[in-house]
């Protein structure tokens, strides 16, 4: 056995009564500790132990067990020195007072539960029984550094107590295994004795799975499931969404709802989560709506996740209206509400919310603040504003720049121009430059057509991901830019000839009463197909003879004719999106799409002109922010 006890430990845990003195057992259990609320903090056990220690009931066993118990039942973890001292000062510690010690070590810092197994061998060398408790407590310490090989030889010392078919104890190895990724262990112990399980025993193997990402084992033990609660369907929402099959997590949540079933915090938070990710308005407003019906606590999490997701799915005002609303904020909530600024382009709004960030609420920024506020400075062309935020970070606040934040700062320079800029700050990091910087700093050189620092860079992202389809495409981009087809076809026969390179395929969502359509460049699956096609015809008509439009192809990487080129544009999947949403969304409400890609200029100036013919408002989200056309306008300003 591998858990024999320290010198330090022996001594921490001895009582300081002979374990065969009578001393305190003349007392039970004292009224003093009758008195305590039904949930008490901390302060209170320390006030109620003082009292004890007052008349003279230091040595009392039965009420210094208690106040162990308590410890071990606090929302935060006791500190590991008085609960020690406490168990230290019982006379004779029994069962329940060794469990209870169990427990307290369980739930502190790793460091406490480590000495959760020599304390446990300490116990078996005192004489100390153990019990159906003992074991998920030990357990449960075991988990915090997933050890599997301590768990077990614990698992092998329940067998020989006798306690192999106890339900409690054979859920605590279910719950074990799981998190450790021991599966098969897992399921060995659940599938043993199929008379010996209940809901926790489902859910502890539901759990595992899901963990796991195995999502497909896990929905077949869910259908399987002879009873469900919140939990179950908490643990396969989340499961999906984790696995980032978002729909069917949504889909879940739907028919958890339609079936009347109890929801919890945990679900709702996920479900936004996903909502926000796949930017679906509908489906956020209606798990908004099933908050409002159950009449659930507005907590500092949900409204945390309520403001993200009305961010993500373009409505930047409920998304700032349910911010005002909330009466505590945490940092995690200011950054959302500043990050989503920054996604809308709203540059010199976030930067006033993150002053009042600093100045009213008192709050100390995090790394993730100023990557909310230098991205808000980029999409803004805030280039002064954003050096200055930079330094802040680094010299006021202390915080280390890292991937993210540079990346913010070479975008920012780079849309501005200042693209030598860009490459000397890369140059200058104290680590080694991620292939993302270089990646940004090449679209910079290919939006502002510098092809030789281009050629560079992009010869030199190769290199280091050969894989990359992404370096081979930017690259393309910038030889298109300069005319340069021979080179633009090496690139392209480059990126054919390593395996596994291929193009991201570029889609676009749309959300229309309840569903979601989806649709790829020249896509002809979809039921409506024909009629969408038609429609796109008639509004490329209208915008030639109304608004002059004359597409433009310089974005197109072929060396193939103009008219096929012209062909290869019209089927972009924003635009079929486009011509669905005005077949089916009503007039007035605006056409909403995420894309998964940066819109590309002629679609962007399409799109335009589209809300000025057709007098109507569309708000795209796409790879890099939000675009919000309007009467011939975008937000962007076409900056972007």
């Amino acid at each position: 056995m591998r858990f024999g006890p320290s010198k330090r430990l022996a001594a921490a845990f001895k009582p300081r009564f002979s374990l065969t003195s009578d001393a305190g057992l003349r007392h039970r259990h004292h009224p003093i500790l009758s008195r305590l609320p039904t949930s008490p903090s901390l302060p209170h056990i320390l006030q109620a132990h003082a009292r004890l220690l007052v008349v003279g009931l230091a040595a009392h066993r039965s009420s210094l067990a208690h106040l162990l118990a308590l410890c071990a039942a606090l929302s935060a973890p006791a500190p590991p020195r008085y609960f020690r001292l406490l168990y230290a000062a019982i006379a004779r510690p029994n069962v329940f007072a060794s469990n209870n010690l169990l427990r307290c070590l369980a739930r502190s810092d790793c460091d406490a539960a480590r000495d959760a197994l020599p304390f446990y061998a300490h116990m078996r060398r005192a004489g100390i029984p153990t019990n159906n408790y003992t074991f998920p407590f030990l357990l449960q310490a075991c988990s915090r550094d997933r050890v599997s090989g301590e768990g077990t030889q614990v698992h092998s010392h329940a067998v020989k107590c006798g306690l192999e078919e106890d339900l409690y104890v054979r859920n605590a190895f279910i719950s074990f295994y799981s998190s450790c990724g021991e599966l098969n262990h897992a399921r060995r112990v659940f599938d043993e004795f199929p008379g010996q399980r209940d809901l926790v025993s489902w859910n502890a193997m539901l759990a595992g799975y899901a963990r796991a990402g195995r999502t497909d084992v896990a929905q077949e033990l869910f259908d399987r499931m002879p009873d469900r609660d919140p939990i179950s369907w908490s643990t396969m929402i989340m499961g999906y969404v984790e696995s980032g099959a978002l729909e069917k997590g949504l889909g879940l949540f739907r028919e958890l709802v339609g079936k009347g079933l109890t929801v919890n915090e945990a679900t709702l938070v996920t479900v936004l989560s996903a909502s926000a990710q796949l930017g679906l308005l509908e489906v956020g407003q209606f798990i908004h709506s099933t908050i409002r019906s159950m009449d659930f606590p507005f907590t500092v999490a949900l409204g945390t996740a309520l403001v993200d997701m009305y961010a993500k799915c373009g409505c930047i005002e409920l998304s700032r209206h349910t911010f005002e609303e909330m009466k505590q904020r945490d940092v995690f909530t200011w950054n959302a509400m500043i990050c989503g600024l920054a996604a809308h382009g709203l540059g010199k709004e976030a930067l006033e919310l993150f002053q009042r960030f600093l100045g009213e609420e008192g709050l100390r920024p995090t790394g993730v603040t100023f990557v909310g506020v230098l991205n808000a400075c980029s999409r803004a062309g805030l280039v002064a504003e954003g050096r200055r935020c930079f330094e802040l970070m680094v010299e006021e606040y202390g915080i280390e720049a890292e991937t993210e934040h540079y990346g913010c700062m070479v975008d920012l320079l780079g849309r501005a121009g200042l693209v030598r800029e860009a490459y000397e700050l890369i140059r200058g990091m104290s680590m080694a430059a991620d292939p993302v910087l270089w990646g940004i700093l090449l679209g910079a050189c290919k939006v502002h057509g510098l092809v030789d620092l281009g050629v560079s860079i992009g010869n030199k992202l190769i290199e280091l991901e050969p894989e990359h389809d992404g370096h081979y495409v930017l690259l393309a981009g910038v030889y298109a830019r300069a005319n340069r087809w021979e080179d633009v076809v090496k690139v392209r026969r480059s990126m054919a000839a390593h395996r596994g390179t291929s193009k991201v395929a570029g889609w676009s969502l749309i959300e229309a009463h309840g569903t979601v359509h989806k649709f790829v460049a020249g896509d002809k699956g979809h039921k409506d197909s024909v009629e969408i096609y038609r429609t796109l015809e008639v509004v490329t008509m209208r915008l030639t003879e109304e608004a002059g439009y004359s597409p433009d192809v310089s974005a197109v990487l072929h060396d193939i004719g103009d008219e096929e080129k012209v062909h290869a544009i019209k089927e972009h999947s924003e635009r079929l999106a486009i011509a669905f949403g005005l077949m089916v969304v009503e007039r007035g409400r605006p056409i909403r799409i995420v894309k998964n890609l940066r819109a590309c200029g002629d679609c962007h100036e399409f799109t335009k002109m589209v809300t000025k013919v057709f007098e109507r408002e569309i708000v795209v989200r796409d790879g890099s922010r939000f675009h919000h056309f309007k009467e011939g306008k975008c937000s962007c300003f076409d900056y972007w």
